[in-house]
């Protein structure tokens, strides 16, 4: 902690010792400085939401996109390898035991969550998108209203007339190999983005290679001046070779060793991901606009594991339409918005037996089918708000959101009493939001909100310990608390940004362990997920041509179990499970006139309770990261970019992901950790040529 200390009093003796500022041009879009042109949207009504753009991406690795959001406050991702990313926002999430869910994941107006509620993020290659937009808590009226709140992801879009060639190429430490290659077409009409990715990475760990390609289209065609209809297509495959967690005896002692039933079956998971969808926007009015979307995706998954093989198949399908418009009221224009959702997807799923023990070490090999299994998964949900401005300074907004979801499970292994088809239809549940804004000063801004969110249980969730529908699962539901302020000083040079929030969760979902791949889930009680954020963005011009930019983000996480027993164990009052208490994220970023730039991030991030009992506990750790980059236009056609970096400069051993109330299968010692990267470089080339 003394680090963030020090960086604090830094911060603000650098800021308020300076009198006189110069102008500029870089502009501040709530909590990320922007510099260069990005389309503005109102995600999230009346209450600020976050967004973290492309020049941030440029100061870490591309292949890694959980080092980004990491940037914001309240938002912690737990990255176990490139393919396992656990999303949690303000504690939301944090019990999950693999994967991201209690998040609603969207690319622009499409929604990439499956059925059960679950996110795969990592799928998406950082260097195809614009931004990202964060919706903290469930005040994303018009986003699903998920407790753990909304991640929007925006891919690249011209906004200027242009006709342009890019590659990109990244070399790294651990055989990291990444190209990125793209064609941009801009005109009045037309606007057209084709992107070629490809991702190689060894890794550092054993069994932990990673192979990705990925082909992205992304169209629009202005029909006429009310109308424009857009195009997005996305094609990815990926292998992901599986170390898994390792107990604490091995990531003291050798932290690059895979777990070892995962390397003795070679354990690895390859995804075929394919998403298509259609976007028609069209102005009825100039009060009244209306978006709707339709979408397809499918993804074929394969995933030897030590103790079967699973192979799925989802296909989704999807609608989402929403209508904008204003109208005078009392001599004041009032803004109002509705829309719908709908997604429903086909589950198919089987396993196999694993006779990796009798394949001559060559790892897995199929076996006879084990299940075979169907669901069927919808939701629907309707939204809309209201909102009136009753001074110049203060507004507010009424919001509500209507979910309904159902499950229908078909066992198409098993027959007569042996059969555990069965479904499951939740009552639709009704999602409040009430929004309110005040501007008291010109640039300075509070905020407060009050909103009802939920939680679907997952697949695994929805099953009693026999395999079948479980009757009496109930949906995780709760009341979000915020105020908030947006401040700015000298001369908006200065932007404090602060937070403070209380969530009451109920029917908290939990997810036990009941053997290697087996999980069931029950309404185990309730939490109190308090905290405070603070954001710190300070613009100083040095000289006419130096400029320093320096962040600050912390959370701190005051997360606890209200009301928690489990069997004979009583659990309340302990502190959540799987998050930490503090987290700061700081940035220094130095940029000449000359083209020259450099960043040091530093991260620190406290100890996290690794059981229910809080008897165990993930050591706090310090990170220490440095990019320097140059850029330089050629010629008026031809420009480059090139950046090198060091990452985990101290060489810091850490848990860069924890599997709560890790299981001892065996005798052997549970495995609660999943190792972060050592030192490691990696280098990047962009060239640019504009017809």
């Amino acid at each position: 902690m003394k680090y963030f200390l020090i960086s604090i009093l830094f911060i603000t003796s650098f800021a308020f010792s300076q009198k006189k500022m110069a102008t500029d041009s870089i502009t501040k879009l709530n909590e990320v400085l922007l510099y260069q042109k990005v389309k503005i949207r109102h995600l999230n009504g009346i209450v600020p939401s976050s967004i973290i753009t492309i020049q941030s991406f440029k100061n870490s690795s591309p292949s890694e996109l959980s080092a980004h959001l990491n940037k914001i406050s309240g938002v912690y991702v737990l990255s176990g390898a490139l393919n396992t990313n656990r999303i949690t926002i303000r504690g939301v999430g944090s019990r999950t035991p693999y994967g991201t869910d209690k998040v609603k994941l969207y690319y622009n107006d499409i929604l990439v969550t499956n059925g059960s509620g679950f996110s795969t993020i990592e799928a998406y290659d950082l260097e195809n998108l614009n931004a990202i937009e964060v919706i903290k808590g469930p005040k994303g009226t018009a986003f699903g209203a998920n407790l753990g709140g909304a991640i929007v992801l925006r891919p690249n879009e011209n906004l200027d007339p242009v006709t342009a060639f890019q590659n990109n190429v990244t070399v790294g430490s651990y055989g990291l190999f990444k190209n990125n290659l793209s064609f941009n077409h801009k005109t009045d009409k037309l606007s057209l983005d084709l992107r070629y990715g490809h991702l190689n990475v060894e890794g550092f760990r054993e069994n932990n290679q990673y192979k990705r390609n990925g082909i992205l289209l992304n169209t629009a065609y202005v029909i006429n001046a009310k109308s424009k209809l857009s195009l997005l297509v996305n094609h990815i495959d990926y292998t992901a070779h599986i170390a898994s967690s390792i107990d604490l005896d091995a990531f003291n002692d050798d932290p690059s060793q895979a777990a070892f039933t995962w390397k003795s079956t070679k354990g690895y998971e390859a995804n075929t991901y394919k998403l298509t969808g259609f976007s028609l926007s069209h102005k009825f009015s100039e009060q009244l606009s209306n978006t709707t979307s339709v979408f397809y995706t499918h993804l074929d998954h394969y995933e030897p594991r030590p103790f079967n093989i699973l192979d799925e198949i989802t296909d989704g399908y999807g609608f989402r339409t929403q209508f904008k418009g204003d109208f005078y009221l009392n001599k004041k224009v009032a803004n109002y918005t509705f829309g719908a959702e709908v997604y429903k997807d086909d589950y198919n799923w089987s396993t196999f037996e694993n006779l990796y023990e009798e394949n001559n070490d060559a790892g897995s090999l199929q076996g006879t089918a084990l299940s075979l299994n169907k669901e069927k998964r919808s939701q629907f949900s309707a939204f809309g708000t209201f909102t009136y401005p009753f001074t110049n300074g203060f507004s507010a907004q009424l919001g509500v959101a209507i979910n309904k979801t159902s499950y229908t499970y078909q066992d198409l292994f098993n027959s007569g009493s042996e059969n555990k088809s069965g479904k499951r239809s939740f009552d639709a549940i009704v999602l409040p939001n009430l929004q309110l804004n005040y501007n008291f000063l010109k640039n300075q801004l509070l905020y407060a909100n009050v909103s009802r969110g939920y939680s679907n249980p997952s697949l695994e969730e929805t099953l009693t310990p026999e395999g079948v529908i479980n009757p009496n699962i109930a949906q995780e539901t709760g009341i979000n608390y915020e105020l908030g302020s947006q401040l700015q000083f000298l001369s908006t040079k200065l932007k404090l940004n602060t937070s403070i929030y209380q969530m009451n969760i109920k029917n908290m979902l939990v997810a036990q362990r009941i053997g290697d791949d087996q999980y069931i889930g029950k309404n185990a009680g309730s939490t109190k997920h308090q905290g405070f954020e603070l954001d710190i963005n300070y613009n100083y011009l040095i000289s006419p041509k130096l400029k320093l930019m320096p962040t600050i983000s912390y959370s701190y996480s005051n997360h606890k179990f209200v009301e928690f027993i489990d069997n004979d164990a009583n659990y309340s009052g302990n502190p959540l499970t799987g998050v930490p208490k503090h987290r700061i994220n700081t940035n220094m970023h130095f940029q000449w006139l000359s083209g020259l730039s450099l960043n040091t991030a530093y991260t620190y991030v406290s100890s996290i309770p690794l059981t229910d009992a809080n008897t165990i506990s993930s050591a706090s750790y310090n990170l220490l990261n440095i990019t320097i980059g140059y850029h330089k236009q050629l010629s008026k056609s031809l420009s480059f970019e090139t950046s090198v970096g060091i990452q985990n400069v101290t060489n810091t051993n850490y848990a860069q992901s924890i599997l709560i109330n890790a299981s001892s299968f065996g005798g052997r010692a549970p495995r609660y950790y999943y190792p972060g990267t050592p030192l490691n470089y990696y280098g990047s080339l962009q060239l640019r040529y504009r017809l």
